[in-house]
Order: structure tokens, then sequence, then C-alpha cells
């Protein structure tokens, strides 16, 4: 008798921690996740080991924004880059001089660092398509990121998650919020 109770007690538990890691993968592949930074490519606004919250289900509802923090499947090697979304659909980007244009309107980019130009590599305007963003990291020094310079538009399927939070190193927990300013 006593062995029936266990056996019991055993396919019950069985079940209960099926239960909780179909949960717990359901959550990691659809909810959310946690990932790591990793590179500089967008300094000052994240460092190399940030670990950041970020969202999936929001993918499958909502457009990725202007000023967002995006997690993406590079176009040329299919790895996992973070950049920010700089233009969407219909917008006109441009680099002149070092800075950033929207739709013809300068951007004030208070998330870079101080005193650095944005280089251009083999375009200096890209009209968007709708579908497609422009993504650029924040950290603008000489071979500081990989983005739409080198690698061009990213089609909107190819979005992962959105960055929400910083939840690593505890001092810098912060939400990240979506950052687009133009000049006046």
């Amino acid at each position: 008798m006593e062995k029936k109770i266990f056996d019991g007690k055993i396919k019950e538990f069985g079940i209960e921690l099926f239960k909780a890691l179909a949960i717990a993968l359901f959550i990691k592949f659809f909810l959310f996740d946690i990932t790591t930074v990793d590179g500089a490519s967008m300094n000052p606004t994240l460092e190399n080991g940030d670990r950041l919250l970020v969202t999936r289900i929001s993918t499958f509802f909502r457009e990725a924004e202007r000023g967002e923090l995006v997690i993406f499947k590079s176009p040329t090697d299919g790895r996992l880059f973070i950049k920010r979304v700089i233009g969407v659909g219909g917008d006109l980007v441009e680099i002149h001089e070092g800075k950033v244009y929207l739709n013809n309107q300068a951007l004030i980019e208070d998330y870079i660092d101080d005193g650095i130009k944005t280089e251009i590599f083999f375009e200096d305007k890209w009209k968007v398509p709708d579908g497609y963003y422009f993504v650029l990291g924040d950290n603008r020094k000489p071979n500081g990121s990989t983005d739409s310079r080198i690698f061009g538009l990213i089609d909107k399927n190819s979005i992962k998650s959105y960055a929400e939070f910083r939840i690593f190193p505890f001092d810098s927990i912060e939400r990240l919020e979506r950052y687009h300013k133009e000049m006046e």
C-alpha cells in the first residue's frame, strides 16, 4: 500500500514539474527574457555585461518606435544585436558633417558621448520603406558600432525583442526609455 502512495506522489511530482517547465519555457520564448549586453556598441547607454529584461510578446502586437532599443538578428551573419531605432517606415535618415538628420531635422542625441561625430561609410542617405528600420549603436566612436550604416536597413521580422529595463548591475537599474528628440 505504501508503494502505491509513493508511486502516486512521484507521478504527481513529475506532472507538476512538467507543468512548471512548460510555463517557464513559454514565458522565456514568448513573453520575457533576460539578455546580456556583449560589447561596447551601445556605450555610453549600455555597458558590456549589463543585463536587460526584454519583452518578446510585444513584437507580435506593435511596431518598434523611434528611439527604442531593439534586439534583432543581424542581416549579415545572424548574430543578435542591440541597437537604437532611428528611422521607421516612411522616414528619410541622413548623416551630414557628423550629425544625424531625420526627415530634414537634426536629432538631439543626448545618449551619445559629447563631441563624437557620426561617421558615414558607404552611403549618407537612407529612405526607409514600410516594414524596415534604420538602427544605430550609441557608440559612434570610430569602429564603435556595426549598424545600418554598414549592413543597411533591418526587416521588422528580424526583431526578436524590445529592451525594457536594465536589471544589472544593481546600482544602474532603470527603465530604458524610448528616446527621440528633433532639434527645433
